[in-house]
């Protein structure tokens, strides 16, 4: 099993102490925010349905895949699970497996795990009690007032970098905030794990689209973390998120990261996309179904290369309009899906991935409720990891720079509310109680003069001002404040410093892999 220790870690000062500063280390912060620290689950997650109906589910999962099978595209993923006893179909894709071989498979993942940062101080905990907040993820299209929509680009995906890196509610990268097609896709991968590197210190992910563009990533992932190979497969340090194409199939390209991954000792998510009404059943119970036993297909498989190999459960069930089939999120249906999935993920012991999305295309009252309510369903149904949590937008089609800074003000609010209260003598404040009495006020009390700067959350984007105050600032909205702010955010950003060695080291392994010619493609 993985360790959850943080043995082999690089320290904070890099591997040879010299160090690449950042070249805007004195601009001011507008942000005063507290230190980088993962929220704690304070509250017991929400069940949704009873045991046994958790169980029709779990046993309506292993049904499908004993009895109907799932496609694997991969030959030697085949070769390895008829090996282990599942049955083949002749000439074909289908794999039908046991549930006693699903069971034991998946009883072999590990129930928590560290993964590392290139800086210690940010890495974070999967399982357990703590939570990870990653920002927006894999959007075609950027977007803000002044520039408008349009196709990803590496300016803007760097811009979104250091938004990332800035803000400490941001946890991890969870993939690019949003896709460069500027850079040439041979080689896009390259520059882009070169730039999460440089431009943060905190956990991130790594496509699987092909065993060279895994290869190179996890390559990319050890020099940055200046470890030995074997050092590198004891010491989860990044992720790979690891999509089925719903219903009922896992692709070349996914089961060969599940592969490159679990035998390096790096973290798969299993994550089914099952959209009920359109890949999945209508109802919200049968995408469940169908989302379950994707999932543990995925996991069971990850085990099945690696035993101990880290995996996360992923939840990302919704329902479609079924008016235009457009995928909607932030539903009721979106919410039950979220706390069954962590009801099931907890069943088998294994981290809950979910994520904070919306449909709206913009940032306006949809774009706050959905994006809220789907936030709500992650943390109430355990999630440890909740993806795309900032600055998502459009389904996923765009991500949105003041959206992301309207999120941060979300994500920071439920940061406090999962923050317990303090109940201690201090804080039940008898003796101020005393000296105010009846009638009295307690503004002026040598208790709240000791605690009034920081008694309460204070807001980023929402205004407390009253009516004519507000009015007389020119009535300024939401939108108008994150546009002000996310360049304020950009303008502090400090650059965290590298190892000049890794440094030179990142960009020869670069050099030559260009050299090469990358990645394969289809261009």
């Amino acid at each position: 099993m993985v360790g959850t220790e943080t043995a082999n870690a690089p320290s904070s000062e890099g591997r040879r102490g010299r160090r690449r500063r950042s070249s805007n280390a004195s601009a001011p912060n507008p942000f005063p925010q507290k230190p980088f620290c993962q929220p704690r689950h304070v509250y017991s997650p929400i069940e949704a349905i009873s045991a046994d109906e958790l169980e029709s589910i779990h046993q309506a999962s292993l049904t499908v895949l004993e009895e109907i099978g799932i496609d694997f595209l991969h030959e030697e993923a085949k070769a390895m699970l008829k090996a282990a006893g599942a049955d083949i179909e002749a000439n074909g894709d289908r794999v039908r497996m046991d549930r006693g071989l699903v069971e034991s498979l998946i009883a072999k993942a590990p129930e928590k795990f560290t993964v590392h940062a290139r800086n210690p101080a940010h890495n974070i905990e999967l399982g357990g009690d703590r939570i990870a907040f990653s920002c927006v993820a894999s959007a075609p299209n950027a977007v803000d007032r002044d520039k408008g929509r349009r196709p990803g680009n590496q300016e803007d995906y760097r811009n979104f970098l250091k938004l990332a890196q800035h803000f400490n509610i941001i946890h991890c990268l969870m993939g690019y905030p949003v896709e460069p097609v500027d850079l040439h896709a041979s080689t896009r991968h390259l520059d882009c794990i070169a730039d999460m590197i440089r431009l943060t210190e905190k956990v991130f992910h790594i496509y699987s689209l092909g065993q060279e563009r895994n290869q190179d990533g996890l390559e990319l992932t050890r020099i940055a973390m200046g470890l030995s190979e074997a050092e590198f497969r004891k010491t989860p340090s990044v992720v790979s998120v690891i999509n089925t194409s719903s219903p009922l199939r896992l692709d070349t390209p996914m089961l060969q990261g599940i592969i490159e991954m679990a035998r390096t000792g790096q973290v798969s998510v299993l994550t089914p996309f099952t959209l009920a009404g359109a890949m999945a059943p209508v109802t919200v119970t049968g995408a469940l179904v169908l989302q379950n036993a994707e999932a543990l297909a995925g996991i069971a498989f990850a085990q099945l290369v690696n035993p101990g190999a880290p995996t996360m459960y992923g939840g990302f069930t919704s329902n479609v309009d079924m008016k235009s089939g457009s995928p909607a999120f932030g539903t009721p249906e979106y919410m039950k899906a979220a706390l069954v999935s962590g009801q099931l993920a907890r069943r088998y012991k294994i981290p809950f991935r979910s994520s904070g999305v919306c449909a709206a295309n913009t940032v306006d009252y949809q774009a706050a409720l959905e994006t809220t309510l789907s936030e709500w369903g992650a943390v109430s149904g355990g999630a440890h990891l909740i993806k795309h949590a900032a600055g998502w937008l459009e389904g996923g089609l765009s991500a949105g720079f003041e959206k992301f800074i309207t999120d941060v003000d979300l994500l920071q609010m439920l940061a406090e509310y999962l923050t317990p209260l303090d109940v201690s003598p201090e804080a039940l404040a008898l003796e101020a109680i005393e000296d105010v009495g009846p009638g009295g006020h307690f503004f002026a009390t040598q208790h709240t003069q000791d605690r009034y700067k920081d008694a309460f959350y204070a807001p980023v984007v929402s205004d407390w001002r009253n009516y004519e105050t507000w009015e007389e600032a020119g009535s300024p909205v939401a939108y108008d404040k994150a546009n002000q702010l996310y360049k304020d955010a950009l303008n502090a950003y400090q650059q965290p410093s590298l190892d000049l060695a890794i440094d030179e080291e990142l960009t020869a392994f670069i050099a030559k892999r260009k050299e090469e010619g990358g990645a394969p493609t289809d261009f």
